[in-house]
């Protein structure tokens, strides 16, 4: 009995196995489709880079900061082609308004200008020998005249002294001419030998030097870097809501953290009188009173204004 069941009890485990397995896949994609999908990374919020403003309010002060310059401070530059003969100035060197730092190889400019004096003095020599030549020839028209007003002598001959006469004035007018030009030609290569030389514009400190010697320099090419100790000056900009807080003359108190034992004063010496549209700021120039101590050009200091607001 139980062997001619058996094949009917397999049949209908296989078949609850099958319905079994079908109800569990079901509940399984049930189950993926009703979850939620997994939440996206939080992005980390950006973080905004924080600037250093040139002016900060404390108390009843503000205060602006900014470099120290001077008005004079400039490259100076080759006027003309040339090679480096000869150095005269370096780094650090105190020099005056029309020293020379440089000279560039003038002996072609030397030998020019020479032959231009040397012209000059050859065309001066001719200029008195045909003035003296004219003297002569009027000399001999006014005997000419007396003789024809004696009736010695033919209107011809009258009228060949007076044109020879005439002729003598016009060469001295010539070689005047030639005289004037000589001289300008000896004076435009004594201005090219003067550009030979590389000379400071003011009285000041050599910052820095570029050039080597028998270096080939063009025209334009930067040679030294020349500035002014003095005066030391600050220029800022404040907003336009402080037109009229300031004034030409008013006294601040200016410190900088390179030398923070000095105390200095800058006398407010330049006010914009326009507000610049792009920034809606006003524009103040002030310049150090007394010794400037350890201060330098470049260094960045600050100034406390009082704010009366």
């Amino acid at each position: 009995m139980l062997r001619e069941n058996h094949p009917r009890t397999y049949l209908a485990l296989a078949l609850a196995s099958f319905i079994i397995f079908i109800a569990g896949c079901g509940e399984t994609r049930t189950a993926a489709e009703s979850s939620p999908p997994p939440a996206a990374p939080t992005a980390a919020p950006a973080t905004v880079p924080q600037t250093t403003m040139p002016m900060v309010k404390t108390e009843n002060f503000l205060s602006v900061s900014g470099p120290l310059i001077v008005e004079h401070q400039v490259d100076v530059t080759a006027q003309r082609d040339g090679v480096i003969a000869s150095i005269s100035a370096d780094v650090n060197k105190h020099v005056k308004a029309g020293d020379e730092l440089a000279r560039l190889d003038d002996r072609e400019l030397s030998a020019n200008l020479e032959a231009a004096r040397a012209k000059t003095r050859s065309t001066e020599n001719d200029l008195k020998n045909w003035q003296a030549e004219a003297k002569m020839m009027e000399t001999d028209y006014s005997r000419a005249q007396k003789l024809y007003n004696e009736g010695i002598w033919s209107v011809e001959q009258l009228d060949h002294a007076k044109y020879n006469a005439e002729a003598e004035e016009w060469d001295i007018r010539r070689v005047t001419e030639l005289l004037a030009s000589s001289k300008q030609e000896e004076r435009s290569l004594e201005l090219e030998l003067d550009k030979a030389r590389i000379t400071a514009p003011f009285d000041g400190v050599v910052a820095r030097r570029y050039i080597r010697m028998g270096q080939g320099v063009s025209k334009g090419d930067r040679t030294f870097w020349v500035t002014a100790e003095g005066p030391l000056r600050m220029r800022f900009t404040l907003p336009e809501a402080l037109i009229g807080h300031l004034r030409t003359g008013q006294e601040l108190a200016l410190t900088s953290p390179d030398v923070p034992e000095e105390h200095h004063l800058a006398r407010v010496v330049e006010i914009s009188p326009v507000v610049d549209p792009s920034s809606g700021t006003i524009e103040v120039l002030a310049e150090i009173q007394g010794a400037r101590g350890r201060l330098r050009a470049g260094m960045t200091a600050s100034i406390r204004i009082p704010d009366s607001r």
